[in-house]
């Protein structure tokens, strides 16, 4: 170009020249060379921006690269857990000893124990007279609290024997009885009592439990009584004989009562009769003055003089006062003196510690003779049984059930471990959550070392003779702009029915050229598993790469979780459904190569998602997923030929 233009400034400026003015020509050749080089430069920016143009413009989509593609194909997909956790032992415990010096030491590092077994000795009398206070404090509280209760009971108050009632207080509802006052005077009148005394010369003719005829002038008659005591008092009376005394009992029939002359007549062994020095007077068996315990409002009386009572019947009732809050106090008190109790124990135990456990002695910081230093002591663990604590992604947490096998490596030695628990609750980190669960693991020969990491692994679901794709085949898009078609099955091959239910769109599910599932979706999430999920090696849901708002639709992508293992996603958000539409208006698609459409293909895809020639966008619906191909539940057929990417010389696939 610039040969040619040249000769034409050239022949521009010849007539220019004149042999006038000899300078002249020199200075003109200069601006002309300038020239030269402007329009040079001119045309070679317009060539460079022409090349880029038709680079990123106007060049033909072959360029991006050749068509990769494959075909859809029968296999099994299984769908694995698989993280890292943290061994710890079954049982372990810590025992620190109190301040002091260490005066024996029985254990070391490695020892086995057994539960109960004595680890060390120590001086431990300051320690056992702390014991002895707090026990006495404990003691001192229960006796406050019970006289509480002692004086509460006494409100009530109770004859203490059956009886007729004599003396009765003039008591009413409402009055206030005082501690002391008297209530009432029980008689216990079904037995009467005679005290006479006789000369020691019949001292030995007169036995507890002989019988004796009690002479009453009063009635003019007798009644039958026993000796219920003998006494060996001194009675001297005035005519200078000595005497004792001799009680005698006798039932009452109901017509005597106390203050009756009475006299009684023994035999002696040989049948002489034996007389008292003098008669005496009958007294009632029992009688007992009832007084109030406590004071308070009478609640409850009803008592008459001469009434009959009963042992236990209730007299009076007074009302308590304040005894709820004197309780209580009482009670905290009792339970402030425990607990001092129970820390007094548990300092006393430190110094002649016993192990709380069987295992091995993890650890020992202890020597005899060394004062013992804060964070000193000994660890023991059974580590004949071992548990792991993993956490697993909230997808995946309802494939994992107690009593579930799951394989645990520990740097090369595999074990075999049990679920024993899984959380309710999860938990989340980075935008992931996950569920903890608990894997014990049998260690008996010892070889798994607490406080180490281990790798661990088990199959959450599994699909069998599933038609699957390669990962890269599943496109995450929007469906706002497009008209989906009436059925998501495609057409059967020749000689089957290539229909996996037979089931057609719901009825119901087109809002505004939107296909919604019939149940199942909740605000942007996917189906689960045995309805649609995509689901990675660790057993992560694997979500299609969405496209929506033009952007060019990427592959899947695996991303990395707190805790191991990964999710794949596309950087899309992580919401609609598989083989439907979400209700954001998302869902899946294939490209599939054929002549004419599919009776399921998208007549007219979004411009955005750049379908390539010779191929139809499919809407399916997908499963299960391993680290390289995705179950195709509807929508495919055996054997069709699907769009993966196209060949570039980056590691992009995609272009």
């Amino acid at each position: 170009m610039s040969q040619q233009q040249t000769p034409v400034m050239d022949q521009a400026v010849q007539p220019a020249a004149t042999p006038a003015a000899p300078k002249g020509p020199k200075k003109k050749r200069r601006g002309k060379g300038k020239m030269i080089a402007g329009i040079l430069v001119t045309v070679a920016v317009i060539i460079a921006v022409a090349v880029i143009l038709w680079y990123f413009v106007f060049r033909e989509t072959e360029e991006l690269g050749a068509i990769m593609t494959d075909t859809v194909q029968l296999g099994s997909i299984q769908s694995m857990v698989e993280g890292s956790g943290m061994t710890k032992a079954r049982n372990s415990a810590s025992v620190t000893p109190g301040s002091g010096t260490i005066l024996e030491l029985y254990v070391k590092e490695g020892d086995q124990v057994t539960e109960g077994q004595q680890l060390y000795k120590m001086d431990d009398t300051t320690a056992r007279e702390a014991v002895n206070a707090a026990q006495e404090s404990v003691d001192n509280a229960q006796k406050d609290l019970q006289a509480v209760y002692d004086k509460i009971a006494e409100l009530t108050v109770k004859a203490p024997h059956s009886g007729n009632l004599r003396e009765v207080a003039d008591l009413k509802v409402g009055d206030t009885v005082n501690e002391g006052d008297t209530i009432a005077t029980i008689v216990n009148d079904t037995k009467l009592r005679l005290s006479l005394y006789y000369s020691y010369a019949y001292e030995n003719e007169i036995k507890v439990g002989q019988t004796a005829q009690i002479s009453i002038p009063s009635i003019m008659d007798s009644r039958t009584g026993t000796v219920e005591k003998v006494n060996k008092v001194r009675f001297v009376s005035p005519e200078g004989a000595t005497h004792f005394e001799v009680v005698f009992v006798l039932d009452n029939p109901g017509t005597l009562t106390e203050g009756m002359e009475a006299s009684a007549g023994l035999t002696a062994a040989d049948g002489t009769p034996i007389y008292a020095y003098q008669n005496g007077k009958l007294e009632f068996y029992e009688t007992t003055v009832v007084k109030a315990k406590a004071s308070g409002p009478v609640e409850q009386f009803n008592l008459l003089d001469y009434a009959d009572v009963k042992a236990g019947q209730v007299m009076v009732k007074l009302g308590a006062k304040n005894t709820d809050e004197e309780i209580s106090a009482k009670e905290e008190a009792l339970k402030a003196a425990q607990e001092k109790l129970k820390t007094a124990n548990e300092e006393l135990a430190k110094y002649n510690a016993v192990s709380p456990i069987s295992g091995t002695v993890l650890s020992c910081s202890l020597q005899e003779g060394m004062e013992v230093q804060s964070g000193q002591g000994i660890s023991i663990a059974d580590t004949t049984q071992m548990v792991v604590e993993i956490n697993v992604d909230e997808r995946n947490a309802r494939y994992v059930k107690a009593g579930m096998m799951v394989n645990i490596d520990q740097y090369g030695t595999p074990y075999m471990g049990v679920v024993e628990s899984v959380s309710m609750t999860a938990s989340g980190e980075n935008g992931v959550a996950s569920v903890p669960a608990v894997v014990t693991v049998d260690n008996f020969d010892g070889s798994m070392i607490p406080g180490t990491y281990v790798s661990y692994s088990f199959v959450a679901s599994q699909s069998d003779n599933c038609m699957t794709v390669p990962i890269a085949a599943v496109m995450y898009v929007s469906f706002a702009n497009v008209t989906l078609p009436d059925t998501l099955d495609a057409a059967p091959p020749e000689g089957g029915d290539g229909m996996t239910d037979g089931e057609m769109w719901p009825e119901d599910g087109m809002t505004d050229g939107e296909m919604l599932p019939e149940d199942g979706m909740t605000d942007g999430e996917m189906l689960p598993a045995e309805d649609g999920d995509m689901t990675v090696s660790d057993g992560s849901v694997a979500v299609p790469q969405r496209s929506s708002g033009g952007a060019f639709a990427k592959p899947l992508m695996a991303v990395a979780i707190p805790g191991g293992g990964v999710i794949v996603d596309g950087g899309g958000s992580m919401g609609g459904s598989m083989g439907g539409t979400g209700d954001d208006g998302t869902g899946t698609i294939v490209f599939v190569e054929a002549d004419k459409p599919p009776v399921n293909a998208i007549l007219e895809p979004d411009p955005a998602w750049e379908c390539p020639e010779g191929f139809w966008a499919v809407p399916v619906e997908v499963g299960l997923a391993d680290t390289t191909r995705v179950e195709i539940k509807r929508g495919l057929n055996v054997g069709d030929t699907v769009y993966i990417g196209r060949e570039t010389q980056s590691a992009d696939s995609w272009s």
